[in-house]
């Protein structure tokens, strides 16, 4: 945890409770029907999590739309970070991207960029969202993009993921820790699902399985992992791993660089260096400039960062060669048949 968060948390921590007790209120209210929710004539589904930052939100929405490909979903995201200020904003109708990333946020062009034929929207509100997927886009599904917390949305299946390395942070609500609602919220779930699972990590994987199982006994756990894919450059071209570079400078501005530094290593990418940028980051000329300076004493042959950072340049932009790591959502049989069920789309 950044020394900044730590202070943060320090002088947050005597208002945890009263922000707890806020969002337990809420969640009670709309709980009893007396705060509305409004329902759609198709299924939803919302990705989310307890916790604020990364624990692969954004691939499993990905992969829940390839595995509902057949019933004509649509994303309804945030669009956190980006630009666009209508009601509803159509990042893609499923044939062209219309929006580009500064306007639309990171995880939305992106996804737009790599789900041909599934339309993405971002709106503030979900309501609106889905909706307008339903009405003017045809939806057969609405899928809900980091919407645990969004209640005035009912939902058909509630995914609460947990990431194996960080789990619940620092156990504490936020603004005195990482947890958005109180441990509580999680009766909420239909499934957990914990997230970049590997090798190194299983031990604490299964073990937080079996605190999940003794807390929440009715909830089921799976669990997902990264498999790497390929490198891809800019200008979408893929190339195999055993064909890329012998050592490369990596970079990002994610929610946690660690996490996807290890995922370099553990794909076998030689890192003679590595930058951490802040999460979102716009790469214009300073940010250019500190990374060659950065990298000017590397012997590294290319830069590599992950997919979300890609779509942020253009060809040509640094000095050597560019690559992203493509990763994709490897999940349990279990969990594509428990989905299918949930929707009684299959299965």
């Amino acid at each position: 945890m950044s020394e900044h968060l730590n202070l943060l948390y320090s002088f947050g921590r005597f208002f945890s409770p009263f922000y707890s007790v806020a969002m337990s209120l809420r969640a009670t209210l709309y709980r009893k029907g007396l705060l509305k929710q409004e329902r759609l004539p198709v299924p939803v589904i919302s990705v989310g999590n307890l916790t604020m930052g990364g624990t692969g939100k954004t691939p499993m929405v990905m992969y829940l739309a390839r595995l509902l490909a057949d019933k004509s979903p649509v994303i309804v995201s945030r669009g956190y970070g980006g630009k666009a200020r209508e009601r509803v904003n159509v990042v893609s109708d499923g044939r062209t991207v219309s929006l580009t990333a500064s306007a639309a946020g990171d995880e939305p062009f992106y996804m737009a960029e790599n789900l041909p034929g599934v339309p993405v929207l971002t709106s503030r509100n979900r309501v609106d969202g889905g909706q307008y997927a339903v009405e003017y886009l045809s939806a057969g599904a609405v899928i809900l993009d980091d919407g645990f917390q969004h209640l005035g949305l009912w939902r058909d299946l509630n995914l609460a993921l947990f990431k194996v390395d960080t789990f619940l942070g620092n156990n504490r609500v936020f603004p005195g820790g990482d947890m958005r609602e109180p441990l509580k919220a999680l009766e909420r779930a239909d499934c957990f699902v914990l997230t970049c699972v590997d090798e190194d990590n299983r031990d604490r994987a299964e073990a937080i399985k079996r605190a999940l199982n003794k807390r929440f006994s009715a909830i089921p756990v799976f669990m997902t992992q990264f498999r790497p894919v390929s490198l891809v450059t800019a200008d979408g071209s893929e190339i195999d791993l055993a064909d890329g570079p012998a050592s490369c400078f990596g970079f990002c501005g994610l929610a946690n660089p660690q996490s996807f530094k290890r995922s370099l290593q553990l794909a076998g990418i030689n890192l003679d260096g590595f930058q951490v940028f802040r999460d979102h980051t716009r790469y214009f000329k300073p940010e250019i400039n500190f990374l060659h300076k950065q990298s000017r004493n590397s012997s590294a042959q290319a830069y590599i960062t992950s997919e979300k950072d890609l779509v942020k340049f253009k060809d040509g932009q640094l000095a050597k060669p560019l690559y992203a790591l493509r990763m994709e959502v490897v999940a349990e049989e279990d969990f594509d048949r428990f989905v299918l069920e949930k929707l009684r789309m299959g299965g």
